[in-house]
């Protein structure tokens, strides 16, 4: 590869906003797994505390 080759591979940026919104992208899906996975257990918590509660109520 020559120097102009080079400098001109250098300057190209045609690539760069795909490789930046696959970055978006993961970090978006990172942060939505994350919120699903508390909001989940959050969840889970709450039901089994309203079972248990509700299991309390019987004769």
């Amino acid at each position: 590869m020559n120097k102009k080759n080079l400098k001109a591979l250098l300057r190209d940026d045609a690539g760069l906003s795909t490789v930046e919104y696959v970055i978006l992208l993961i970090l978006i899906a990172v942060v939505g797994i994350t919120a699903w996975r508390q909001f989940g257990g959050a969840v889970v918590t709450k039901v089994t505390s309203g079972s248990n509660q509700i299991q309390g109520l019987g004769p």
